[in-house]
C-alpha cells in the first residue's frame, strides 16, 4: 500500500473537478506530515483519476485536478 493511500482515496472520493488542500489538511488526512518524498509518490494519483496540478511551497498547498 502506498504511503499516501488515504490521501489518494480522499481526493478520489471528493468527486470534485479540482481540489486544493493545505499541507496541514494533508497531514490530518494521512496522519503524517508532507515531506520531500511526496514528489515521488504524486504520480500514483493518476491511478485514481486525478493528477497533482501544482505544489505551492509558499502557500503550503497542493492542487489536484481530475484528468
Amino acid at each position: 500500500m502506498s504511503k499516501y493511500h488515504m490521501l489518494w482515496m480522499y481526493v478520489q472520493n471528493s468527486g470534485k473537478q479540482q481540489l486544493m488542500l493545505s499541507f496541514d489538511e494533508i497531514e490530518k488526512i494521512e496522519g503524517i506530515p508532507l515531506d520531500h518524498s511526496f514528489l515521488k509518490y504524486k504520480k500514483e494519483l493518476c491511478a485514481y483519476g486525478y493528477e497533482v496540478e501544482k505544489i505551492s511551497m509558499k502557500a503550503q498547498t497542493v492542487s489536484c485536478v481530475r484528468k
